[in-house]
């Protein structure tokens, strides 16, 4: 992906790729999944955010737990979800400058602060756990497989489904894609930013993980704390772990992470759907493709939003278990999206092979091993897609006794439903009209991409235009 974005640095990202590798209709299906997908990111991270939200204003002031929405923890969330929203929303709509500004200090906000974090977790608590547990020892809180660690059930069921968060992890790199239209020298840059985005992300998390695991000293206790903390298991580490003032640095430093976290994911995902919509790929695509005069996309930045929230509604119903089932279909949508939408430019790339007519590699290239890293990223994500479908609770599969829809994991619904309605949307209308990206420049204030194609091209209602050429350096 690095390398694709060196050859195509703009804003559209992954869209723009994967219509200049395979034509329109490749193009037209990989927008639909990133932004879907972006969608799904957006409302899980701030789901998340408020989540820790919650708990951290529990730990202040113990009489909220119970007052607050009757102590309805599923209520609490929620509403801080929307609450964090709006704020992170409102940041949005700053200038590029500012936003960039939030991003700086959000880089050393995470660096220091997991930092921090893990002393806490090394000389916090009055014992670690031994080397032996945290290599060797399994657990099985899933329900299924009767909560045994043996036999293929475990193996190739309920363990590939703890892949699911470590999967979440290794996205939002893409937004060095869609922000480099806004981005000096994003040819180089942005490619930089993919891999060692990814690269110092896999250090430093690994680094934390042990941290969490040498600390979980009473996994009985974790568990039981963990469902007063709406199922979050590393707040149950936490609370079981340190002393109640080293459990409230810690929760304040997460918190403001992922705040931070969720005002990047929102300016991904209104930039995917500004870039998608000026090509008139979205309903309504010359409301969402406008800009202000800090060229910021306002109108996609609030329909990002509200579609997060819609999207994440499911939450305010309880699972059997008492585990954020919502949550987790949220992060399988925002990760199936993602790496599907990943997947159509990467084979490809890999397909066209060293044909330079038809590929051109920038700045930064990654020379013959695109041959062995495309098919292995391919499976990759073919297999972790299918597990990511599937229930994530035995009462979220069908069929089972005790089945109720607040278990099921809605994912299949929401992502088949949206491949189903632009399959059938493709095939009686935009295969007439679609093009694939279009052009890229700047645009007066008010005005829109297709506004600005309508004035030289209209087909039966729909708005079509012509490429023009991008330079890397191009503001957006």
């Amino acid at each position: 992906m690095s390398e694709l974005v060196s050859a195509f640095p703009t804003s559209a990202g992954i869209y723009w790729w994967a219509s200049k590798l395979g034509g329109p209709r490749a193009g037209f299906y990989t927008g639909w999944l990133n932004l879907i997908g972006l969608l799904g990111i957006i409302a899980s991270v701030v789901y998340a955010a408020a989540s820790f939200l919650n708990i951290t204003i529990g730990l202040f002031d113990p009489e909220y737990t119970t007052s607050f929405f009757s102590g309805n923890y599923l209520y609490q969330q929620f509403f801080w979800f929307v609450v964090l929203m709006i704020v992170v929303t409102v940041l949005n709509l700053f200038r590029t400058e500012i936003l960039g500004l939030i991003n700086s200090i959000s880089v050393w906000w995470h660096v220091i602060g997991a930092t921090v974090v893990i002393l806490i977790l090394i000389f916090g608590p009055s014992e670690h756990q031994s080397m032996s547990f945290v290599f060797t020892q399994t657990f099985n809180n899933s329900g299924f497989n009767d909560g045994s660690t043996s036999g293929l059930p475990f193996w190739f069921y309920v363990l590939p489904l703890g892949f699911l968060l470590t999967q979440y992890t290794i996205t939002g790199y893409d937004a060095s894609a869609h922000l480099s239209e806004e981005t000096q020298g994003a040819a180089d840059g942005a490619a930089k930013g993919i891999w060692r985005s990814i690269f110092y992300s896999a250090i430093g998390g690994y680094i934390l993980l042990l941290a969490f695991l040498f600390a979980a000293n009473n996994p009985d206790a974790i568990n039981e704390q963990s469902l007063n903390y709406g199922g979050f298991t590393v707040a149950g580490i936490f609370a079981t772990a340190l002393t109640p003032t080293l459990f409230k640095i810690v929760m304040i430093i997460s918190t403001v992470g992922q705040i931070y976290c969720s005002t990047a994911c929102l300016t991904s995902t209104s930039r995917m759907m500004f870039a998608f919509s000026r090509d008139g790929a979205v309903p309504g695509a010359s409301l969402w493709a406008r800009v202000n005069t800090h060229k910021v996309p306002v109108n996609a930045v609030l329909a990002s939003a509200v579609i997060g929230v819609v999207l994440t509604l499911p939450a305010l119903y309880e699972a059997p278990n008492g585990a954020p089932v919502a949550f987790y279909a949220v992060v399988s949508i925002g990760v199936i999206g993602l790496y599907l939408a990943f997947a159509i430019p990467i084979f490809l790339r890999w397909r066209i092979g060293d044909d330079t007519s038809r590929f051109q590699p920038g700045s930064w290239k990654l020379g013959s091993h695109y041959k062995w890293m495309a098919p292995l990223a391919l499976l990759e994500i073919v297999i972790t897609s299918i597990y990511f479908l599937l229930p994530t609770s035995p009462a979220g599969t069908p069929g089972n006794p005790d089945f109720t829809w607040t278990a099921v994991n809605y994912t299949p619904i929401v992502v088949i439903g949206v491949l189903v309605a632009i399959t059938i949307w493709w095939a009686v209308s935009a295969k007439n009209w679609f093009t694939g990206p279009k052009h890229t420049i700047d645009l007066p204030e008010g005005v829109s991409s297709a506004d600005e194609i309508a004035l030289e091209h209209h087909h039966d209602g729909y708005l079509t235009g012509e490429h023009q050429q991008h330079h890397p350096d191009q503001q957006a």
